[in-house]
């Protein structure tokens, strides 16, 4: 998408000791999938080998966040599925220094930074409350003895006692985080000491969950229009909260987001907390969710907008087609179907031209009549304008052209046949 603004508050941080500088240039480790490769992908305890275990949430990292020290993050976790036996995920997979996680505490929210009293979990890690995870390792917790409800937001809370660097974050998380007072602030169910707050996770990269009526996992795989660009903080609106909502009536998936401002297909972005190329992270984003079955990609106006081919000239049709091959025979040779989404119309946007315009209906005319893709949901006819559908219809269009509005969303989502979820 068009840069992305970061929406943390860094000099509230600073002054709270929470930032030093962001760190720049550090290397990607490329993800690859957690239970094809252990190795990259620490265990604390024996993983679950129930089929009903899902995730319920799973946000995309990047690297680039700012720096903790001894201070407390709580952050909010908004369940996709009914679920049991909780587990959280913590990821150290972009920093470049190991993380130590002093405590970790898990709650129902009340409001805002408020915990629902008698909610609040201890979390744990192979039996311990503290834990030290590698650069570029990740970790999930033992399960925790909760309940979760779908479209039900829980309070996650982790004390950073030691310096850390460059965190793995998700910048734009379009939810509030709150941070604390210096010290161990796990343990509290009011929110006095959590003195400011930002729009970001860091280092908290997932829940999953023992739901007996899942399906399986659904990822929902793109840039901001999956991110959520341009929908309200804390209103759960983005169209993958929809579709969540949608199957939770007839056939209950857990549905992670896994999409990410900035992301192109093909290409890293320059900005580095908008991630690496989608064929380098699809592995790990979405090929590596617990259960998951499906995966939604939306995804390409990124790399069409900037006209970046992959070896550095200008971006052909045949490049964006040859890049969702790769991410087609990546899912197959997981046990994973891949549904093609086709691009959204953006006249009016900065991307916009006749060039790009040309480029985007062949694309789009690919995914529709190729049959590579085990299924197709048609994106653009959903939001198109009916008088000119190389633009968003003005009832959809959040004001830039280029991302949907709420409505748009709910319109996204709604266009999705539910059949082709298996």
């Amino acid at each position: 998408m068009l840069v992305t603004q970061r929406r943390t508050l860094l000099a509230l941080l600073a002054a709270t000791t929470a930032v030093a500088g962001l760190m720049a240039g550090a290397p990607f480790a490329e993800g690859q999938p957690p239970n094809h490769h252990p190795a990259n992908h620490q265990s604390a305890g024996t993983q679950s080998s129930n089929p009903q275990r899902v995730a319920a949430w799973a946000p995309s990292m990047t690297i680039g966040g700012p720096n903790f020290n001894n201070q407390t993050i709580r952050m909010v976790a908004h369940s996709s599925i009914d679920g049991s036996a909780l587990r959280i995920h913590l990821s150290n997979l972009r920093s470049t220094i190991p993380l130590t996680v002093g405590a970790v505490t898990i709650a129902e929210q009340a409001d805002r930074a408020t915990a629902v009293a008698g909610s609040q979990h201890t979390v744990t890690f192979a039996g311990t409350t503290s834990v030290t995870i590698a650069a570029g390792a990740e970790l999930a917790s033992d399960p925790v003895s909760m309940s979760v409800k779908a479209d039900q937001n829980v309070l996650v809370s982790i004390y950073l006692p030691h310096a850390t660097s460059s965190a793995t974050w998700h910048s734009d998380a379009f939810d509030t985080t709150y941070l604390s007072n210096p010290g161990d602030h796990t343990a509290d169910t009011a929110d006095g000491n959590y003195i400011a707050s930002t729009t970001s996770w860091y280092y908290l990269s997932g829940l999953d969950v023992i739901s007996p009526d899942a399906n399986g996992t659904v990822v929902a795989f793109g840039d901001s229009i999956t991110d959520g660009y341009n929908t309200p903080a804390g209103a759960y609106h983005r169209w993958p909260d929809d579709l969540a909502r949608r199957l939770a009536g007839t056939q209950p998936m857990g549905v992670v987001d896994a999409g990410l401002g900035g992301n192109r297909v093909l290409t890293d972005e320059p900005n580095i907390w908008q991630g690496i190329a989608a064929t380098k992270r699809f592995a790990h984003d979405a090929l590596g969710q617990p259960g998951v079955k499906d995966v939604i990609l939306l995804e390409g106006v990124n790399d069409i907008g900037n006209n970046t081919g992959p070896n550095g000239g200008p971006l052909t049709a045949q490049d964006l087609i040859n890049g969702y091959q790769n991410l087609i025979q990546q899912a197959h040779a997981a046990g994973v179907r891949l549904i093609g989404g086709t691009i959204l119309p953006d006249k009016g946007a900065g991307y916009y031209s006749d060039s790009a315009e040309a480029t985007r209906q062949t694309v789009n005319n690919w995914i529709r009549t190729s049959g590579a893709f085990d299924g197709v949901v048609d994106f653009e006819k959903a939001v198109a304008d009916p008088a000119d559908p190389a633009a968003l219809n003005p009832a959809f269009d959040s004001g830039d052209h280029l991302h949907p509005n709420e409505a748009g969303m709910q319109a996204l989502a709604n266009a999705v046949d539910l059949s082709l979820l298996k």
